[in-house]
């Protein structure tokens, strides 16, 4: 089975204008190369598309690391660990480095918003990179947590 890579299925040419980063949480990852996700999976090829048209969206290393595990190991229907390795190689070009001070920076955001630490290093990241959403589905949409605004694009699919 081939990667969906959706940086193959988008033109390099202009952008709509927007300039607010978004960083993607792990799940919107694994959904759109999840083929047994069926409408998640539609709503995630079609947000990361989005992603790469206006050239907003951004992840961490944490993200990759986290999908490239789980697209071989623990959905239905595993990717070949070629196919993912495309897809990691694909999108390390959104990739923040994440470093002492974010760790730092989750320690806080832990404690503050009460939310375990891989999602307060996730939103660290997402304060490093700029993002002003964070797309995921564990954490609660609506919330704004240290200035990054959470919205789950599947909160329609159930």
């Amino acid at each position: 089975m081939r990667a969906f890579t959706l940086a193959e299925k988008v033109e390099r040419g202009g952008t709509s204008g927007m300039s607010d980063k978004t960083f993607v949480d792990t799940n919107v990852l694994i959904y759109a190369h999840d083929i047994d996700a069926k409408a998640k999976q539609e709503t995630a090829k079609r947000v990361l598309q989005q992603l790469w048209s206006e050239r907003t969206g951004v992840l961490s290393m944490q993200v990759l690391q986290e999908f490239y595990v789980n697209v071989t190991r623990k959905i239905p229907r595993p990717l070949s660990k070629e196919s993912a390795r495309l897809v990691v190689s694909t999108y390390s070009i959104w990739c923040v480095d994440t470093t002492s001070a974010e760790i730092a920076s989750a320690f806080r955001i832990e404690d503050e918003s009460q939310i375990g630490f891989w999602d307060a290093l996730i939103v660290a990241a997402a304060i490093k990179s700029g993002a002003t959403r964070l797309l995921s589905e564990d954490l609660n949409a609506g919330q704004t947590v240290s200035g990054v605004r959470v919205e789950n694009p599947f909160a329609a699919i159930r």
